[in-house]
This record gives structure tokens, sequence and C-alpha cells, in this order.
């Protein structure tokens, strides 16, 4: 069973309330029981009774009629293979599915919270009496809230957090541990795990025949809505306009968001990505890890970079665009593949010469 050391369960659920709140249906065994009780979630190999779990990837085919779990979401074509015993939780979407009923069960697992699992201010943060913070705030130990600061109800500032003069965060959001805000507007519902950093100077130099001259960065970041930030990731303030955040949009782990650049609605970008200054991002496009993504460029709404492209060029909207340089994918794969036979060609041929 999985979380018993770090997340509490919420509170067990009965097979049947988990149908109902994911709109599964029970199925499998003869003897269904909805009033079984869940109190935990794992792997297919690791589940065992009280366990929820799930098969959505046709790769682990065999493990699903070993699988020893309370219950299992599947879909309809997978229930032949399902164990006597196991009940069967029906769903087209079952990765969905599992991710409702893990936080219905573990609700402290989706955001960062507390680390004394505190209530207010704690007397050993740092807060500027011009701070002004809605009731319902919790800031934990060392955490420092600078002048004309606003922050929301339900919000919480992890522990050596520093949220620096002027920033707004709205109500909801989660802030976590050696977390810095500056020079910065931050929505409703946001969530930025440990040790990210908004709002620092952009990269932004010119050159002179004394060295290089430090362009003042004068914007701001925004952060609308329900937009997710990862661990050590890093988003530059604007030169003369703002760095923004679309609302919903979710950022991994060591993403590097230079100045000036807007990200749009709904967008995901993974971790070890770039992207250079003033270069814009339509809605919903995805950009794969350690992707580079030169400056002033436009990724179109729908757009897709493969992982470890380098883009250096605009990325039309709904089109798929991978490697170094960045190209239509379909012909990225082709030139891959010819190369690949071309290689085994050249081989072959020395072999026969040898």
């Amino acid at each position: 069973m999985t979380g018993t050391d770090f997340f509490d369960t919420f509170r067990l659920l009965s097979v049947a309330d988990i149908a109902r709140r994911t709109a599964a249906r029970l199925a499998g065994a003869e003897d269904v029981a909805g009033d079984t009780l869940i109190g935990g979630v794992a792997s297919l190999a690791d589940a065992g009774g009280g366990d929820l779990t799930f098969y959505d990837n046709r790769r682990y085919r065999d493990a699903l009629p070993l699988c020893r779990a309370a219950a299992c979401f599947l879909r309809e074509e997978a229930l032949p293979l399902l164990p006597r015993g196991v009940i069967g939780l029906v769903t087209e979407k079952p990765l969905h599915a599992m991710t409702l009923a893990m936080a219905e069960l573990f609700p402290q697992a989706t955001a960062p919270t507390s680390l004394f699992g505190a209530a207010g201010v704690s007397p050993n943060a740092i807060i500027h009496p011009d701070a002004r913070l809605e009731p319902g705030v919790i800031v934990d130990p060392d955490a420092t809230i600078g002048p004309r600061a606003e922050i929301g109800s339900k919000t919480i500032i992890g522990s050596h957090a520093v949220i620096g003069p002027h920033v707004k965060i709205g109500r909801g959001c989660r802030i976590g541990a050696h977390v810095s805000v500056s020079h910065a507007f931050i929505g409703d519902r946001v969530i930025v795990h440990p040790g990210a950093r908004l709002g620092q100077d952009g990269f932004g130099f010119t050159p002179s025949r004394k060295g290089y001259l430090k362009i003042p960065q004068l914007g701001r970041v925004i952060v609308q809505d329900d937009v997710e930030i990862g661990a050590n990731t890093t988003i530059d303030r604007g030169t003369l306009r703002d760095t923004v955040i679309g609302e919903g949009s979710k950022i991994d782990n060591l993403v590097q968001i230079a100045h000036n650049v807007i990200i749009g609605r709904g967008c995901v970008i993974a971790a070890q990505a770039g992207i250079a200054g003033s270069s814009e991002i339509g809605d919903f496009a995805q950009i794969g890890g350690q992707s580079a993504i030169a400056g002033h460029l436009t990724i179109g709404e729908g757009a897709a970079v493969a992982a470890k492209s380098g883009v250096m060029r605009d990325v039309p909207a709904f089109s798929r665009f991978g490697g170094a340089p960045a190209r239509p994918l379909r012909g990225f794969l082709r030139g891959e593949a010819l190369l690949a036979r071309l290689s085994r060609r050249m081989s072959d041929k020395n072999s026969n010469k040898n």
C-alpha cells in the first residue's frame, strides 16, 4: 500500500463510493461487494487487500491476471483478465478515474502543505507590518513577507519562503519551502513547488566598448489561476513588458522561462526545457523535456515540441516538431530512419570486405 509513511488516508471509501465519484461501473468477480473498503493505492504488481489499482497500458497485461488488489479500474475489454475476487471498476479512462480516486483518498498529496501542520502565522515568521494577509493564511517558520505584499485566504507559505515587496498572491495558493517571489502577481489556486524562483532579473545585456551593459528589468511576472510550477524552476520578470504564465498551465521541475515570455492557457512544459526571451507559446502547446526554444519565436496553439528539440524558427499551430534544429516531426523521424538504414548498409558492406 502506498502513502502510509508520508500521507495519511483522509478517509476510507467503499468501492461503491469510488464508483460513484469516478462514474465507473462495478463488475468482475461473482462476489462483488460494493461495501468493500479501500484505504490505499498501489501498482498492479504491488497491490494487496484493501488497495485500489488500475490497468491502462497493454505493456502490463501479464500483471493483471496476478493482481491481488481489492479493486481495479480497467476497460471493458480487459475484464476477462481480471482475477476472481478482484472487483472491477469499468471505465473508458482508467488513469483519469484512478487520479480522481487518489485525490479523494490522499488530498494532502495534491499540493504542498504546511511542513508543521500548523494553522495561522508562525511566531518565527518575519512579516512586515505593512504586509496584508487575509484571514486563514498559513505561514510556516522562517518565512519572510515584505512590505505591502498581499496574500489571499487559505494560501500556505512554506518555511524559508521569501515574498518580496508589493507581491500579490491570490487565494488557495501553495507556496513551497525556499521559494522566492518578487515583482510578481499570482492568481488563485496556484502551486509553486520548493526552490522555485519567480520574478528575478531577466538575462538582459547590451554590448558596449566597455563590456556588457546591464538592461534594467522593469516588468513583472504574471501567473494566472490554477497554474502549477515545479521545483527549482525559474521565471524571469520582463524588461518592458510582463512575463505571463497562462491559466491552467503546468510547468515541470528545472524549467527556465526567460524575460518577456508569454505562455498561453493550458500549456505543459516538461523538465529542463528552456524558453529564451520574448518567445510566445500558444494555448495548449506541449514542450518536451530538455527542449530549447530560441528567443522571439512563436509556438502556435496546440503545437507539440518533442523532447531534446532545438527550436530555431516558428512552429505552426497544431503541428508536431522534433530534432535539432527542430523540423516537422514526420520528416525528422524519416531522416533518422534513413540514417539508421545507411549506417546498417555501411556496416554490412565493411563486414563483407573483411
